[in-house]
């Protein structure tokens, strides 16, 4: 549960539980008419690490690596489009089911080329190897374009979801499914933004180490969000987090990101130096969906709203999506 890896493309110090990463509450998110419209094709977009992609046609035959995409490509009506994903994949389940070109650690270039598809999504910031994107795009004979995405925010997950919408012709679904989640983002967060705001660990994973949300990571905007101070690292890259610095951030309460991989509240209570903080003496040790939580796709709406309700179980919020 500690090798790199995280959302559609993850800072390398992140565990690889951490499958994924909002603009803060106070800046919002552009609205739909701020965001031009791409001209039909042929048409250049440019992508999150600004690399320019061409796309001559609408693509009919998508390879997505990572979960994030695929669920968004389902999301926008294109599924019936997408030829292969990861063996990570697990939403939705017609994805599982596709054939798997890539793993958390490598991309199958070769079976990639044999697919012949017309647009390859990579996540960027070292989820997908570098090398293995420039080995598809200097194949020759091919010249596969490669959009590489990496959401840092909310507001990057939204601009996503449109970048995708324009490069595979389903603009206008896109724009009513960012919206649709900017609206419902929008409103979690004004039902928790009278709350008293409890200092929240969000535990990645402590199998070894203990990783929490970086400084003004995706994690710690959804913990903000969702109406809680969140207990971060102190460092804007670095997802690891000493045990005296958490007993001295005192959490009122401790989400277990983690819980999808057997991590309870009793086992949080146990463990050595755990047991002077506020949370473990409330018993405010609380499981969410962290995949739901994390990763940017369509559904951290859910998360969002299963994070808020962990934080504050007794909050009137609007009702799951």
């Amino acid at each position: 549960m500690t090798a790199a890896g995280c959302s559609a493309g993850g800072a390398p110090t992140v565990p690889a539980d951490a499958t994924g990463s909002v603009v803060p509450a106070s800046t919002g998110t552009p609205p739909a008419s701020e965001v031009p419209t791409p001209a039909p094709y042929p048409l250049t977009l440019t992508d999150d690490e600004g690399g320019l992609v061409a796309l001559d046609a609408r693509p009919e035959r998508i390879v997505s690596l990572t979960p994030a995409t695929t669920e968004i490509l389902f999301a926008l009506g294109a599924g019936d489009r997408v030829v292969a994903t990861t063996d990570f994949d697990d939403y939705p389940p017609e994805a599982v089911a596709l054939p798997d070109v890539a793993t958390f650690a490598s991309v199958d270039v070769e079976k990639i080329v044999g697919l012949e598809p017309d647009l390859v999504i990579a996540g960027g910031n070292n989820f997908n190897p570098p090398e293995a994107l420039e080995q598809l795009r200097s194949i020759s004979s091919r010249r596969i374009p490669v959009l590489v995405v990496y959401a840092e925010d909310v507001a990057g997950v939204l601009a996503d979801i449109r970048l995708l919408g324009a490069a595979i012709g389903e603009g206008a679904a896109a724009a009513r499914l960012a919206d649709g989640m900017r609206s419902r983002i929008e409103a979690i967060a004004a039902a928790t933004a009278s709350l008293a705001r409890p200092r929240t660990f969000y535990e990645l994973d402590a199998t070894r180490e203990i990783y929490g949300p970086a400084d003004d990571s995706f994690v710690a905007e959804m913990v903000r969000l969702a109406g809680g101070d969140p207990v971060t690292t102190g460092s804007p890259t670095v997802f690891s987090i000493s045990l005296e610095r958490l007993v001295g951030a005192d959490p009122e309460v401790i989400v277990l990101g983690d819980a999808n991989y057997g991590v309870s509240a009793t086992d949080v209570a146990a463990r050595p130096g755990w047991g002077d903080m506020a949370a473990v003496k409330a018993g405010a040790i609380r499981p969410v969906d962290d995949i739901v939580v994390t990763r940017p796709a369509p559904r951290p709406v859910h998360g969002l709203r299963a994070l808020a309700m962990a934080i504050h179980p007794d909050a009137a919020l609007p009702p799951a999506p």
